[in-house]
């Protein structure tokens, strides 16, 4: 067994609260921005102070005050990510209460489920269409006394409501507030069964976000700092940076629609992005798309080489040569700071999590100027427990321990992790609670492995562990990631529990087969023709050869069978965190699975 534990901040108070961090930032400069709202001026954003944004949270929470909301209340919020989103979190806060994150695209029976378990008294949500998804369960929810709709003005009725409410009942309810009370219960996507009820306390997001801040201070807490979430701050990924960035004092803008995402990125300019491995992916599959053929795609893949080379040279003792330096302001003048562009031409840093982001990609982006600081963490952590820092990065692994967190790795290889930061337990299910938090620590269901710096790799989940029929434990998720890097894969399911070898269900990008085609002389084709022709199959192949460079040949793909479904949210085969349900997958394209093994395929 291995065990880290990384210094954190020592003087943390244990009943600061987050209205707690909102007040110190108003109190250190009230007319500073806090935030910035798209406007319809050409793509301008228009500024809010600390000062504004302070006296909306308190207006909101005198609203939810007259509407009946007590402290310790559950008050729903199903919406896009957007600044009405922060500003009914932090009110929901300040007024003692306790916010749920709905995903917007959840269905009726997950809302019914999520309302009933944690008793909701009210629910906002964004437009008429989901007003109507929470309809259909409403006489199911006698306690929920309230819906209101953001596009109908939800923001300006709370505030009349609470026009008359004397402002010193929200101030007594904020300061009633203990570190320990809980913040939120944040349902787990649920790959598998029903969604889990995360209670997360404000001791968990205060503690995260001052290591966050005592560990990523070059990112986040420096004069300048901006982010522009995307990301559903449904996820605590999203939610937790929200937070921190009120304790470090960035700026922070939001954006609902992600076909917008690069015209806003541009306009906005932020020093760090949140992203997904996905996002990286497609960022660099579209650009070697854009480059088109021969020189110039010739051009990009040079480019793209000396960016991973310049990358693994800062790690050796040496450093680069000069010769690599060259290469490097060539490389940068002709792509890379085009690609840097794209994220809107200031960004430093982006953080990444929710899978695997792989070396190759990892190198790539730093070698172009984007430092990307891949990180580890679930929802029962609030999100980060170990992560890349600015001085201490590994590409290729989730970093060491996040400041003030241990991390231990058992002689099975599970991952353990204690700190200030793990969650209270499921609620309303005390058993579950019991199975993975023991004697202090929270047991992940994931294995990993530490170097001897302490560094952690994610190997996989125990759960997900395939057995072949010869005995051979495999874990999909290193062969997945690696496969899913190609640009005409959208999603990758490893399979071969007790079957004589590994294969794996392949879905094609829709959005990348066009350009792909284009650059190989292939006449345009849908999805259904093109995952049975032979050029496209060749690909794959090459794209498994690769792939499968990462592994034994005994835990290596040596069949794949390609589908002409893609496995999105809305045919319910990914989580709104885009992972997966392997489970229903493998459930559903059973068929597909037996037809992998219906001809030999491997020793």
């Amino acid at each position: 067994m291995r065990e880290f534990t990384s210094p954190g901040p020592t003087d943390l108070d244990p009943d600061e609260t987050i209205p707690d961090l909102l007040a110190a930032r108003l109190a250190h400069d009230p007319q500073a921005t806090f935030a910035e709202r798209p406007t319809t001026l050409g793509g301008a954003w228009q500024p809010v102070t600390v000062a504004a944004f302070a006296e909306q949270v308190a207006a909101v929470a005198r609203g939810l005050v007259a509407s009946g909301v007590e402290a310790g209340d559950r008050v729903g919020i199903m919406s896009r990510t957007r600044y009405e989103w922060t500003l009914l979190d932090f009110a929901v806060w300040a007024a003692g209460g306790v916010g749920v994150p709905v995903y917007e695209t959840s269905s009726a029976d997950q809302v019914r489920w999520i309302a009933q378990d944690t008793g909701m008294r009210l629910v906002v949500v964004e437009t008429a269409p989901h007003a109507a998804v929470l309809a259909q369960v409403r006489d199911d929810l006698p306690e929920l006394r309230d819906v209101l709709v953001l596009d109908e003005g939800a923001v300006t009725t709370l505030t009349e409501r609470g026009a008359q409410v004397d402002a010193d009942e929200v101030a007594r309810r904020t300061a009633a507030v203990r570190g320990d009370d809980l913040a939120t219960v944040i349902y787990t996507s649920g790959t598998t069964g029903r969604p889990k009820g995360v209670e997360i306390t404000h001791r968990n997001f205060v503690s995260l976000s001052r290591a966050g801040i005592h560990g990523l201070a070059e990112v986040c807490a420096v004069p300048g700092t901006r982010t522009l979430l995307f990301l559903p701050l449904a996820h605590v990924f999203a939610r937790f940076i929200q937070v921190l960035c009120v304790a470090s004092g960035t700026v922070i803008g939001h954006t609902p629609d992600t076909r917008n995402l690069l015209p806003d990125l541009a306009t906005f300019q932020p020093t760090f992005v949140l992203v997904v491995p996905r996002v990286f992916e497609k960022v660099y599959n579209s650009a070697e798309q854009k480059a088109g053929a021969g020189a110039k795609l010739r051009i990009f893949r040079w480019a793209a080489k000396v960016a991973i080379a310049w990358s693994r040279a800062l790690d050796t003792e040496q450093g680069p040569s000069p010769v690599l330096r060259v290469q490097h302001q060539i490389a940068d003048r002709l792509v890379h700071r085009k690609l840097r562009a794209a994220f809107g031409g200031r960004a430093q840093w982006a953080i990444s999590g929710g899978a695997p982001l792989g070396e190759r990609l990892g190198h790539f982006y730093r070698g172009i100027g984007l430092r990307v600081l891949e990180g580890y963490g679930l929802t029962e952590t609030t999100a980060p427990t170990t992560v890349n820092m600015p001085g201490l990065t590994k590409v290729g692994t989730v970093g060491p321990a996040f400041p003030g967190t241990s991390v231990r790795v058992d002689d099975d290889g599970q991952v353990w992790i204690a700190g200030p930061h793990v969650f209270r337990g499921y609620r309303n299910n005390p058993a579950a609670t019991a199975e993975v938090l023991v004697d202090g620590w929270f047991h992940t269901g994931d294995l990993g492995a530490l170097d001897d710096d302490g560094y952690l790799r994610i190997t996989g989940r125990s759960k997900e562990i395939i057995v072949t029929a010869g005995g051979k434990n495999v874990a999909p998720a290193v062969l997945e990631d690696r496969l899913r890097g190609h640009p005409l894969v959208s999603q990758v399911v490893v399979v071969g529990d007790q079957r004589p070898f590994i294969g794996a269900l392949v879905t094609l990008d829709p959005e990348m087969l066009p350009g792909w085609l284009q650059m190989h002389g292939l006449p345009a084709m849908d999805v259904v023709t093109a995952s049975t022709h032979p050029q496209v199959l060749e690909a794959l192949d090459r794209a498994v050869d690769r792939a499968n460079e990462a592994v034994s040949r005994a835990e290596s793909i040596r069949k794949i069978h390609v589908l002409t479904t893609d496995f999105t949210e809305a045919n319910g085969y990914l989580t709104p965190s885009l992972k997966v349900k392997r489970a229903q997958v493998i459930a559903d394209f059973a068929a597909d699975v037996e037809a992998l093994y219906g001809t030999p395929g491997g020793e």
